[in-house]
């Protein structure tokens, strides 16, 4: 989904992970702000022990990142089942199915300040039982009420762990194997959404509904076993647990007094940089950034992958309902392979030309799925050709996810976050999240209104993003790849 990559808002800004975060200081050594290279001094990592506790806090927190992917996995494959059990209107079903994302925003804003102030496994730990509280709520609903309030709650939670999961990971992490850990974050979320398809299509939305409590579950036990971050805790001033913690996670026969220093050091160091204020994107040196981030987001979510994804088992229907379970199963097992692809490319194809494919796929999906709509519609179409439209409508949604999946899902954050310098990380980065997730809202509370109105005018507005976005990205967008954060920002304001 377009909004698993979310890390942080606090009140107007926006942390990242320790990738962003460790410098300028690293084993002795001056590190470059941009781009993490190594520019004098001499030193050894010193993280090279045992990873075993590593790899089991980071399974434990992606528990998290799979709850996120189930709950918005939840609404697609169960909305007729519920709409005729409940006998919901189609305003309340889109009201159910969008308020996650209200839920999400409000997790997201207030995420920083909560696992500053009880921890990143105590934040872990208040998401995973807001998530069973919204469950329970879903499972026992007669009525919208108690659905959209258990949908809220279970929002809220998944927008806390937006943040908490990625930054506890990238904390505990080992700098050489940081990045490639950080990344589960994004793929249990997509797993997540597709086994809630998959699951959705053979069992019922209550049943579906206790399903999601289970990460929870696995979250919540896995809490006792594994430490808080040591970066937390030295950020807190509990200095005995700080050193017990990282000596946990590096291996008892490991030397931890290097790095244990490299954390106070960058701590002081992040404690000096200066707070930056969101109107001061608006002066000539920033607003370029500003634009290219706020663009991509729009360009990102009224693409319409919140609108298509949340609904996707509901549109197979509408196009031929012989084949909407085969619809359903098929998009759940398409993304995960394809986000995998799409994460090994990112560095070797650049991110300009990734994201113009992406986005013409996505505008090749968006087209062929309304041609079938508009063909259906068509009093004239031949009953030969109507026999076609159903397969015509899943192969453009398919063609749609892998799309997406691919590029447009995950560059847009990645670009976000390469654009704006490190002074000015926090607010612009608020600003592009709360757009992201504004625009979540929207795509997804309309998406059903604009398919009743027109199913193949809906997907045509789609399509029609989609060719902006190229038109951006191929005239606006720098290309960020294999550039410091100095050539990145003379890029964008020389051009």
């Amino acid at each position: 989904m377009a909004i698993g990559n979310l890390k942080d808002v606090e009140s107007g800004e926006i942390t990242y992970g320790l990738e962003d975060l460790e410098e300028p200081l690293m084993n002795g050594k001056v590190v470059s702000c941009s781009s993490g290279e190594e520019t004098d001094g001499e030193g050894e990592d010193s993280s090279n022990g045992s990873i075993g506790m590593v790899l089991l806090s980071t399974a434990v927190a992606v528990c998290g990142s799979f709850e996120f992917g189930s709950c918005v996995g939840y609404s697609a494959p169960v909305q007729s089942a519920i709409s005729e059990d409940l006998n919901l209107s189609l305003p309340e079903y889109s009201m159910f199915g969008s308020i996650l994302t209200i839920g999400a925003m409000l997790g997201a804003v207030t995420s920083g300040r909560t696992a500053d102030f009880i921890g990143r496994k105590g934040a872990m730990r208040m998401s995973a039982l807001l998530c069973i509280m919204g469950w329970l709520a879903i499972f026992f609903s007669t009525e919208a009420f108690s659905l959209d309030i258990g949908r809220l709650f279970t929002g809220y939670g998944i927008g806390v762990f937006s943040y908490v999961v990625p930054i506890f990971i990238a904390e505990i992490a080992p700098k050489n194997l940081r990045g490639g850990l950080t990344t589960l974050n994004q793929l249990m979320i997509v797993v997540g959404a597709s086994t809630a398809f998959l699951l959705g299509s053979v069992i019922t939305w209550r049943s579906l509904a206790l399903t999601g409590i289970l990460p929870c579950i696995c979250l919540l036990l896995g809490l006792f076993i594994v430490p808080e971050s040591p970066r937390w805790l030295a950020k807190v001033g509990r200095e005995k647990e700080f050193q017990v913690a990282l000596q946990k996670l590096r291996g008892n026969g490991t030397d931890i007094s290097r790095e244990a220093v490299e954390i106070q050091v960058n701590l002081e160091a992040l404690r000096a940089l200066p707070k930056a204020r969101m109107v001061d994107l608006f002066q000539p040196k920033y607003i370029r950034s500003m634009i290219i981030g706020v663009a991509l987001m729009v360009f990102q979510q009224f693409g319409g992958i919140n609108g298509i994804g949340f609904y996707a088992s509901e549109t197979f229907a509408a196009a031929g309902p012989s084949l909407a379970k085969i619809g359903t199963i098929a998009y759940a097992c398409i993304q995960v392979p394809i986000t995998v692809a799409g994460a090994m490319l990112i560095d070797k194809s650049g991110r300009r030309p990734l994201i113009m494919v992406s986005a013409t796929g996505t505008f090749i999906g968006c087209s062929m799925a309304g041609a079938s709509f508009f063909l259906k519609a068509s009093p004239s179409s031949h009953d030969l050709l109507l026999d076609w439209v159903p397969i015509l409508a899943i192969s453009g949604v398919l063609v749609y996810i892998s799309a997406f999946s691919i590029g447009m899902g995950a560059v847009p954050w990645v670009i976000m976050s390469e654009i704006f310098p490190i002074n000015m990380k926090g607010v612009g980065g608020s600003l592009v999240v709360l757009v992201n997730w504004l625009g979540a809202w929207a795509v997804s509370f309309t998406f059903n209104f604009l398919m009743s109105w027109s199913s193949s005018g809906t997907f045509f507005l789609y399509s029609g993003f989609s060719i902006m976005t190229i038109l951006f990205v191929a005239k606006f967008v720098p290309e960020t790849k294999g550039k410091t954060l100095e050539e990145i920002q003379e890029s964008i304001n020389s051009s």
